[in-house]
């Protein structure tokens, strides 16, 4: 009887100790199932939408802007495609501006055989605004047209309050008989610095020394406020 008792304990534990070690292997498979099944993140940043966004964080220069007159071009200074850092003005545009000629509506001053006209740009605006750099500026006739290049002057900052005025300069070679081909100017068409749009004058200066493949011509043009 008691080799019957110790033999039926025996079975009893060696059942017991079996059950135990099953379930701890069912629980170690059931976690590692987990694991592999798991979606595997992505390290790419995604939009509102869902589409990838690229670079996210990532910044793009700006740079300047250049405007065309004609076959001219206008020209900024470092600063003249944003806002004023000092005044917080942000940049005259030629919808905003009003041109006229200077030194008495139209007449010429002249120095030597040079003249000099003076181009009045006025803020028509009710705020203040900044202009900097060359304007692009062009000289038509009825058989054609002429992008005059620009002086050595460095451009500076002008900030315009509503209603004030700036000026640039255009100094040129009349054409005087037997002094080479003659540029029979009839207007002269003006694009502000960093514009596209563009403003046409009547030419009040007479006919020009044509001179648009000349290395340092007689005709060019200053920047605004120089």
């Amino acid at each position: 009887m008691r080799l019957f008792h110790a033999a039926t304990a025996l079975a009893a534990t060696s059942a017991l100790a079996l059950t135990l070690t099953a379930c701890g292997n069912g629980s170690g498979n059931d976690a590692s199932g987990d694991q592999s099944s798991a979606p595997t993140s992505s390290s790419s940043a995604t939009s509102t939408g869902g589409a990838p966004v690229e670079n996210a964080g990532a910044t793009k220069d700006a740079g300047s802007s250049t405007g065309s007159g004609g076959t001219g071009t206008s020209t900024g200074g470092a600063s003249g495609t944003g806002s004023s850092g000092g005044t917080g003005a942000s940049r005259c545009h030629t919808a905003g501006l009003g041109f006229s000629f200077g030194a008495g509506d139209g007449k010429v001053s002249s120095s030597d055989d040079q003249q000099q006209l003076a181009v009045v740009l006025k803020n028509k605006t009710s705020a203040a605004c900044t202009i900097q750099g060359f304007p692009g500026v062009d000289l038509k006739s009825s058989g054609g047209s002429w992008s005059l290049t620009r002086s050595g002057a460095t451009p500076k900052k002008v900030t315009l309050a509503a209603g004030s005025s700036t000026t640039f300069t255009i100094t040129f070679l009349p054409w005087n008989q037997g002094s080479g081909t003659e540029f029979k100017a009839t207007s002269v068409v003006v694009t502000p610095p960093n514009e596209t749009t563009s403003t046409t004058l009547a030419w009040p200066g007479g006919s020009v020394l044509l001179q648009d493949g000349a290395t340092h011509p007689g005709t060019y043009t200053g920047p605004v406020g120089g």
